[in-house]
């Protein structure tokens, strides 16, 4: 087992996200890091991020930036959404706020302007040298050796590295090597609904032509729309719809059957979707995978984190946070051992469950987006559920809550949104106004069912992952 040495070089696959600030870990402990990125560098040559437009930066995602100095300046390009904004289909809107209150909400960013930022930080330190179109082709785990395609010249070449972490997203070259090893065990579920992004642009003067500080949702069941707020008074939407299927990506095939599902489905956004045929079919139709994988290392040689370990669907808005917190859990390991086997270990054990349990909230909160936000019951939950945040405060937490504001381990956020989940249910039966809940009845239930829960794993709650 080769101990730390935190005078060599380190290799990382993928300059994305969660490489980036990964790479600004790394150097603040002394380590020289070169990054290898399939793709062209973004702030010379511009073109997308590589994926959606925008994401939303939460608490998780925050804490990491704030760990390299970045949380500011990220805040100052941020847009603040207060909570979901539903659109029903004869237009009708409701904002269900995300918290107790609009010190808690999330924030829209745009992810090419976020991963140039974290690149440019990464290589003014002086230890992160960033080579762009490169192309890992091969991995061997076990010498450490790379096959890398430089894409400009055509030319593959051997490179060594003593240690290698795969940030290399979904896709992963590092992953797809390490599950050629004997014991890896593997699932990849892709989703049977794929995404397509649309514009609705800034209105005069860059004017913001719906509500700023809201995500904005069209609930329509099996498929919907969303729209995220940008910088420039710009939103970026969203189609998430099956790829078959009589209403689907397959039956939309022609301009017309795509004004006339708008317009049927969802009419006020077809005035200010300008371009909506145009971008319908120019833009690419994105696919959506959950991969579980283990173990995410090999001795103390390799390492997977971030999309690479544990790709998510993004119904939750965790993906990015869950990587940037990986990036925290992994610094802390690295702290604490000597060798790079034991920080490796540590930090699979950390973070699988934790992975796991983020994955299968992301898939849970597809079906609340697109079709629970438009029925009443659910509604008068929500307002149930932030009636009883407000009375019994750090006693009650919701899992929303526990995911997005706060850095409980999200295993103990699943499992305590169940028991809160009941709760809120319970209470909810036979009301019709969220101000008539019975609050001695709620007091009884969450010593009964919440309290000893958090008791039970107080560590957790008190660390916050």
């Amino acid at each position: 087992m080769h101990e730390i040495d935190q005078t060599q070089t380190v290799t990382l696959a993928g300059a994305g996200l969660v490489g980036s600030l990964l790479a600004m870990f790394l150097a603040r402990r002394g380590f020289q890091v070169e990054v290898l990125e399939r793709r062209a560098d973004m702030r010379r040559e511009g073109g997308s991020a590589g994926r959606s437009i925008n994401l939303a930066i939460s608490t998780r995602g925050l804490h990491a930036l704030r760990q390299v100095g970045l949380e500011q300046e990220a805040l100052q390009h941020a847009i603040p959404m207060r909570g979901r904004m539903i659109h029903s289909v004869s237009g009708e809107l409701s904002l269900q706020p995300y918290g107790k209150d609009d010190s808690q909400h999330i924030n829209s960013i745009s992810r090419a302007w976020l991963n140039k930022c974290l690149m440019t930080h990464a290589e003014e330190t002086g230890r992160v040298g960033i080579r762009f179109k490169q192309r890992i082709q091969e991995v061997d785990v076990d010498t450490g050796a790379l096959t890398v395609l430089d894409e400009p010249s055509g030319v593959t070449h051997e490179a060594r590295t003593s240690v290698l972490f795969g940030t290399d997203g979904s896709g992963s070259a590092v992953r797809q090597s390490m599950m050629r090893l004997p014991g890896y065990t593997s699932t990849q579920a892709p989703l049977s609904h794929g995404y397509k992004e649309l514009t609705i642009p800034a209105g005069p003067g860059g004017a913001f032509q719906m509500e700023k500080n809201a995500l904005h949702i069209w609930p329509r069941g099996s498929y919907m729309l969303i729209a995220l707020p940008n910088e420039d008074g710009s939103f970026t939407c969203t189609l998430f719809l099956p790829f078959e299927g009589p209403v689907s990506f397959a039956s939309l095939d022609s301009p017309g059957k795509v004004l006339a599902f708008f317009e049927e489905q969802f009419p006020d956004s077809v005035p200010l979707l300008p371009e909506l045929t145009h971008d319908f079919f120019h833009n690419p139709t994105g696919t959506m995978v959950t991969v579980k994988g283990m173990p995410w290392y090999v001795g103390g040689r390799a390492l997977v984190l971030g999309d690479a370990a544990h790709a998510i669907v993004p119904f939750f808005g965790q993906g990015m946070n869950c990587g940037f917190e990986d990036c925290v859990v992994l610094d802390g390991c690295l702290e604490r051992h000597r060798t790079w086997e034991e920080a490796f270990a540590e930090f699979f054990h950390l973070r699988k469950t934790n992975a796991d349990a983020i994955a299968d909230m992301a898939v849970e909160n597809f079906t609340e987006m697109s079709s629970s936000t438009a029925s009443a019951r659910f509604l008068l939950e929500k307002q149930v559920e932030k009636a009883l945040l407000n009375a019994f405060p750090g006693q009650f937490l919701s899992r929303y809550s526990l995911v997005s504001f706060s850095r409980v381990p999200y295993r103990m956020a699943y499992e305590a949104g169940t028991r809160a989940g009941g709760i809120v249910s319970e209470l909810s039966e036979g009301l019709s106004r969220a101000e008539d809940v019975n609050l001695e009845r709620a007091a009884q239930l969450i010593q009964e069912r919440l309290v000893p829960f958090m008791k039970e794993h107080a560590d957790g709650f008190r660390t916050e992952g």
